[in-house]
């Protein structure tokens, strides 16, 4: 049997090999994550002139946006237990037609109850598509690697919103064309790619490096026994669970409600903060580009963030310290009515908000064991999106019952900060057990 010594051993044959792994899988999933989170978030946009058109009142809408988080809870594990079986080839192209499809039917909502429908049957076919990729990455980057790729990976969310904003505004300005509305045309032509995108996956995605024909045999095997070694490193949380204790496990849940603040922050600021903006006067052109600058300052940092704590190898403190940012600068919006200080605290709660992206995810891989990985990923996505599902329906709630957009984002600062306290709390307990004397038989 070869040893993981027999293969490529310096550090520039390493870097080449992830180099070239990086290059072939990161651009085209970022691509992937950046199209499904467009369709996800621009109904935000389509609410500026959709929300009259139809009689969506502000909790109205809230709800739906509450329904799709719904359907990702329940279908989220069974999706990613799916990809085990079937690849991850097969199941990330499936998720992207289908959430393709479901993305340009929003353009035939008629009221409430089709958007209701339209966002649940959403959540429910991007369900698994996030959680799959974490665990796909597993697959083809050792732990050492893996807050930067993850961070890389996720920087396709506040892409989203920084590219996706004048291209959705622009889309609405389409109004009467064909005898559409402009926020109809904005849901058909921003479905499109993903349903290519998940064509191309077929061919574009082998779902693990045996399987890589770009690679040759030696980098294969080296990838593919590195992988195997950090798995076999045991985990000083969840070591070796059975997967069906997984979903039972303090530690998932922890780790769940430490993901909760930020997935509860990303999500509902990507879906309503074009309102937010709005809110202060602007039409619908500025409001695309004003919603452009806090998203594109958060994309850099987030990067250079994951990159720190890869060289650094902390993870708790790098997840804990931006928490905290984002929980303090929401709970600073209260206390102004400028535009100008409004949108300099929304880009410090994104800043702190995704920077926390790879670290955690670094540090959840870290802890949960192989046994546990797949179903252990997608439970602490699921569990978290209960905080994100809860929080965004209670930002229309409290929006229509207050009138007050930062009053309604009060749920997110305490999200964000039990956060930033649970993963200071978790940390310390991993240390102590991993300090624990082994006692004597």
């Amino acid at each position: 049997m070869k040893s993981v010594s027999s293969a490529p051993d310096t550090a520039a044959t390493e870097a080449a090999i992830m180099r070239k792994v990086g290059l072939r899988l990161v651009p085209f999933l970022i691509l992937c994550y950046f199209i499904a989170y467009i369709d996800r978030v621009n109904a935000g946009f389509a609410a500026l002139t959709m929300n009259k058109d139809v009689g969506l009142s502000q909790a109205m809408f809230g709800i739906g946006g509450g329904l799709f988080f719904l359907a990702y809870v329940l279908f989220e594990v069974p999706s990613n237990i799916a990809m085990e079986r079937f690849g991850a080839r097969v199941w990330i192209a499936r998720i992207m037609v289908t959430w393709g499809l479901v993305g340009a039917a929003m353009a035939f909502v008629t009221g409430p109850y089709t958007f209701y429908l339209g966002r649940f049957l959403l959540g429910a076919a991007e369900a698994g598509f996030f959680p799959g990729v974490i665990l796909y990455l597993t697959y083809w980057f050792p732990k050492a690697y893996r807050a930067r790729i993850v961070a890389t990976f996720m920087v396709a969310i506040p892409l989203s919103s920084f590219l996706g904003s004048p291209v959705s505004a622009a889309l609405l300005q389409m109004d009467g064309i064909a005898g559409l509305r402009g926020w109809q045309w904005l849901f058909v032509m921003e479905a499109i790619p993903a349903v290519l995108l998940g064509l191309a996956a077929l061919a574009f995605l082998p779902s693990r490096p045996s399987e890589a024909a770009w690679l040759t045999p030696a980098e294969r095997a080296w990838l593919s026994e590195r992988i195997a070694a950090d798995r076999g490193a045991a985990s000083p949380v969840t070591d070796h669970l059975p997967v069906w204790r997984v979903l039972a496990n303090k530690y998932v849940w922890a780790l769940a409600l430490i993901y909760s603040g930020s997935s509860a922050t990303s999500n509902a600021l990507s879906l309503w903060m074009p309102q937010i903006l709005k809110s202060f006067g602007l039409s619908d052109v500025e409001t695309g580009f004003l919603n452009m600058i806090p998203f594109g300052i958060a994309s850099v940092f987030m990067v250079l963030w994951g990159l720190r704590a890869d060289r650094s190898g902390e993870r708790v403190w790098s997840t804990a310290l931006p928490l905290a940012l984002t929980s303090t600068c929401l709970l600073a919006t209260i206390l102004t009515s400028s535009l100008s200080v409004t949108l300099v605290l929304l880009s410090l709660v994104l800043v702190g908000n995704y920077a926390i992206k790879g670290p955690f995810w670094a540090l959840a891989t870290e802890w949960l064991s192989v046994g546990t990985a797949g179903a252990g990923i997608a439970g602490i996505n699921t569990l978290s999106h209960l905080g994100t599902g809860g929080a965004t329906w209670l930002l229309g709630v409290i929006k229509d019952q207050t009138g007050s957009f930062p009053l309604a984002l009060t749920p997110l600062v305490a999200l964000t900060a039990a956060g930033s306290l649970m993963v200071l709390a978790l940390g310390r307990a991993a240390r102590l057990r991993i300090a624990e004397p082994v006692s004597s038989a």
